[in-house]
């Protein structure tokens, strides 16, 4: 028995609920921005809240893909297409800024992040493809760059070379 209230040893932030299942994590070396709208769609998700996942793992999809454009418009871009998420992703294989191996399943982005965004009608499949769409982008925009490099700077650290 404790002589007084545990509440005079902790604070409490918050109360625990559904939103703390295991929730899918995001990729590692993620900016920001796009980290923090991958939670919260993890957590829609998880919550088997569709429309609001979709809606944020397309928001993830749409911030990862403006990087990838460059300033010039070039070889058809335009405000359009910069505006666009749909002609965006067609433009970027189009022209080799994202891999190929992705473009079969980058039709749910546009397709499911619209319907979750204005129709309001995603499914629990079509939420987890988005998810599984934004992952495999991410991972491969961001986690695997990020790791080759850290694994060449961790190879000439101990070989005492610099990188």
């Amino acid at each position: 028995m404790l002589p007084a209230s545990v509440n005079n040893f902790v604070r409490v932030e918050r109360y625990i609920t559904a939103r703390d299942r295991a929730a899918t994590p995001p990729p590692e070396h993620l900016p920001e921005n796009i980290k923090l709208a991958f939670e919260e769609g993890a957590v829609f998700l998880s919550v088997n809240c569709f429309n609001a996942a979709g809606t944020m793992f397309r928001l993830c999809v749409d911030r990862a893909t403006t990087a990838l454009l460059p300033e010039p418009n070039e070889n058809g871009l335009n405000a359009a297409v910069r505006r666009s998420l749909g002609l965006r992703l067609r433009w970027l294989f189009e022209n080799g800024r994202l891999p190929q191996a992705l473009q079969d399943l980058s039709h749910a982005v546009k397709e499911d992040g619209n319907d979750g965004a204005h129709a309001g009608i995603l499914t629990a499949q079509e939420a987890e493809d988005l998810l599984d769409f934004t992952v495999a982008l991410l991972e491969r925009l961001y986690t695997e760059p990020k790791r080759l490099e850290l694994a060449v700077a961790r190879r000439a650290a101990s070989r005492g070379t610099a990188a």
